[in-house]
């Protein structure tokens, strides 16, 4: 496969992942609703996705223990990240409302991401902010402001 054609693969594959956010975010908001335990409806809602890991790490196979050994730490943390996010969505999305959560997450998902190019942070690819790229981000926000706006 290309280059270009991997691009577009993983691109469709973010796109359909960027989809599936808002999607779990109101499954789980309603499941927190309908429990009135926003922990409880994470709780649930990571082991279903615990026992979807391990059958697809029933069929990729587990790395060798030797894989394992001089990763640092904080590369093991991801997960405390993913709780709050779920955890804050299940409360907040009902209180505030689908869109508006979300619209905060995506401008703080753009603000990050910039940072983490910029310095490369966590092994991330080198890129640096420059002011096209700022601008653009900037103009992401503001289309995210303007699609999730009510009159």
């Amino acid at each position: 496969m290309s280059h270009q054609a991997q691009f577009w693969t993983a691109a469709f594959v973010m796109f359909l992942t960027g989809i599936g956010v808002p999607v779990l975010a109101s499954l789980n908001a309603g499941l927190g609703r309908g429990l009135d335990n926003p922990a409880a409806a994470t709780t649930l809602m990571f082991v279903g996705a615990f026992v979807f890991s391990l059958a697809a790490l029933a069929v990729v196979g587990l790395p060798s223990p030797a894989r394992f050994q001089g990763i640092p730490w904080q590369y093991y943390c991801g997960g405390v990240f993913m709780v709050f996010y779920i955890l804050s969505v299940t409360y907040f999305a009902p209180r505030i409302g689908l869109g508006n959560a979300i619209f905060f997450v995506l401008v703080g998902q753009l603000m990050m991401a910039a940072a983490v190019d910029h310095f490369g942070w966590f092994g991330a690819i080198r890129t640096p902010l420059e002011a096209k790229r700022g601008i653009g981000i900037l103009l992401m926000c503001f289309g995210i402001y303007l699609a999730k706006r009510t009159v």
